[in-house]
C-alpha cells in the first residue's frame, strides 16, 4: 500500500525509461540477424528483463554496457528449450511468432497474468504450420511448440482485440527466411504500434512495403543488423507527468521525448493542446506548460490509436467541469486486466459518476474524495490513478510494484514531487 501526498512543485523536470515497445522489438530485430548491434538506451523495465532472459537461454548474448545494451546477433540459435515470458504481451506474441517462423520445439510458459489472456495469434501460427500442445486451456500458456519453420509466404489477421499479433508476425518475418505478405484486417490496420513495427523494420535494414489497393505489408527480411541504434525514452510513461501540466497547472518536461517519436502515444500531447497547454519541442524534450489553465472542459476523444492513454484521460476527466465520453475502448477489457471496469470501478471510489457500454466510457465529473486504488496488478491503473493522488492528496494504490512492469522508479519520482 502506497499513499500519496498532493503535487509540492509546479515544475518538473523528469527522465523516463527506455520504450519497452521500441527496445523489445529492436531486441529482437537484433538477436534474430547477423552481427553485433548496440542499442543505445536508458534503464529498462521488467517487460525487457524478461526477453532478455529468454534470449539468454536461447543462446543469444547480450551485454549490459554503459550507454545501453550490446547484442550479439546470430541466426544459429538453441533449437530446444524451455522460456518463460513472464508478463510481457511483447515477448508473449512477437517471440512465439519468430520462434514459429525460424523453427524449433519450446516449452513456452509465462506469469499467472499471462496464462489468463488468450493468444490470438496463436491459431494462426497453427494455420501456417506450427503445432501446440497446451498444458492447460487451448490457446493460452504454457504449450509446447514445435515448428519446422514457415513455408507459407501469405498470411492475414485482425487488428480489432490487439496489433501486438500483426507486429509480432511483422518481426518474424522480418528475421525470416523468405518475403512474406501480411494482410491486416479490422479497425485498427493503420494502428499507431504497426507503424512503429515497420518503421524499425525498415530502420534495420529490412524492407515493410505497403500493398498496393489494400491494408497490409509485403516484408524482405534484414540482411545484417545496424552497428547501433537509439531507443527512445516511453513516451507512454511520460504521459502521465504530462498529463500534471492540465490537472495541476504545471510546468513538465521529460527529458529525451521529442516530436520526431515514433511512438503513438503522443497524440495524447495533442489531447492536451487542445485544452490549452502550451506545448514546445526544446533541447532537452517536449515541454508542457499549463500554468494558466485554472479549469477545463470535458474530453469527446477516440482512444483506439493510443489506448494506454485512456486511464490517463478518465482521471483527467473525474476533474474537468464537463462531461467526458471516451470512445473506442473495448479492447482494453482484454489487457493485463479489464481496464474498462478497473477504470469504472476506481472512478466510482473517488465519487465519480462512470459507466460504458460495448464501445465508450462515460465520465461524469463530481467532488474527488480519496479512496483506496485497486490496481488489479495492471501498472498503468496503478500510474494514472496516482494522477489523482497527486491532485488532492490522501489516495492510497495498493499495489504500487506492479509498476516495474513499465516503469519501476515511478513512484521514487511521484515521491520527490510530493514529500
Amino acid at each position: 500500500m502506497y499513499t500519496i501526498s498532493r503535487l509540492k512543485t509546479k515544475t518538473i523536470a523528469v527522465d523516463v525509461p527506455a520504450s519497452k515497445s521500441i527496445l523489445n522489438r529492436a531486441l529482437l530485430l537484433a538477436a534474430f540477424t547477423e552481427g553485433d548491434t548496440l542499442l543505445r538506451c536508458g534503464p529498462r523495465c521488467d517487460d525487457s528483463e524478461s526477453l532478455l532472459r529468454c534470449l539468454f537461454e536461447l543462446g543469444i548474448e547480450t551485454e549490459a554496457v554503459s550507454d545501453g545494451i550490446l547484442v550479439h546477433g546470430i541466426r544459429d540459435f538453441r533449437r530446444e528449450c524451455s522460456l518463460n515470458v513472464g508478463s510481457a504481451g511483447t515477448v508473449a506474441r512477437f517471440l512465439t511468432a519468430i520462434l514459429a517462423f525460424l523453427g524449433g520445439t519450446f516449452a513456452l510458459d509465462a506469469s499467472m497474468q499471462m496464462r489468463n489472456r488468450p493468444m490470438e495469434i496463436l491459431p494462426l501460427l497453427s494455420s501456417l504450420g506450427a503445432e501446440f500442445e497446451y498444458a492447460e486451456e487451448k490457446e493460452h500458456f504454457p504449450f509446447r511448440m514445435h515448428s519446422n519453420g514457415i513455408s507459407s509466404d501469405h498470411a492475414e489477421i485482425g487488428t480489432d482485440v490487439s496489433t501486438q499479433h500483426a507486429s509480432g508476425l511483422m518481426l518474424a518475418a522480418a528475421v525470416g527466411n523468405r518475403p512474406f505478405t501480411l494482410e491486416l484486417k479490422g479497425s485498427r490496420t493503420d494502428g499507431s504500434y504497426i507503424a512503429m513495427t515497420a518503421e524499425l523494420i525498415e530502420r534495420f535494414g529490412g524492407k515493410c512495403e505497403r500493398l498496393t489497393g489494400k491494408n497490409g505489408y509485403h516484408i524482405a527480411p534484414i540482411s545484417h543488423a545496424p552497428q547501433t541504434f537509439d531507443v527512445e525514452p516511453d513516451v507512454s510513461g511520460a504521459c502521465y507527468f504530462y498529463a500534471l501540466s492540465l490537472l495541476c497547472n504545471a510546468s513538465v518536461c521529460v527529458k529525451g521525448v521529442h516530436f520526431d517519436s515514433l511512438q503513438g502515444d503522443l497524440k495524447f500531447l495533442k489531447l492536451l493542446q487542445s485544452k490549452g497547454v502550451h506545448v514546445t519541442d526544446t533541447a532537452d524534450g517536449i515541454l508542457a506548460d499549463g500554468r494558466r489553465i485554472p479549469l477545463y472542459n470535458g474530453f469527446d476523444e477516440l482512444m483506439r490509436d493510443y489506448s494506454d492513454q485512456t486511464m490517463t484521460v478518465a482521471v483527467l476527466a473525474a476533474f474537468a467541469e464537463s462531461p467526458s465520453i471516451l470512445r473506442g475502448v473495448s479492447h482494453i477489457r482484454s489487457q493485463e486486466c479489464d481496464r474498462v471496469n478497473a477504470i469504472l470501478e476506481n472512478l466510482n471510489a473517488l465519487g465519480v459518476r462512470a459507466f460504458a457500454d460495448e464501445e465508450d466510457i462515460f465520465i461524469e465529473p463530481a467532488p474527488v474524495r480519496p479512496c483506496t486504488v485497486k490496481t488489479f496488478g495492471d501498472h498503468r491503473i496503478a500510474m494514472a490513478f496516482a494522477l489523482a493522488g497527486l491532485k488532492i492528496g490522501g489516495v492510497e494504490i495498493d499495489d504500487p510494484a506492479c509498476c516495474s512492469k513499465t516503469f519501476p522508479n515511478f513512484f521514487e519520482l511521484v515521491d520527490k514531487l510530493s514529500k
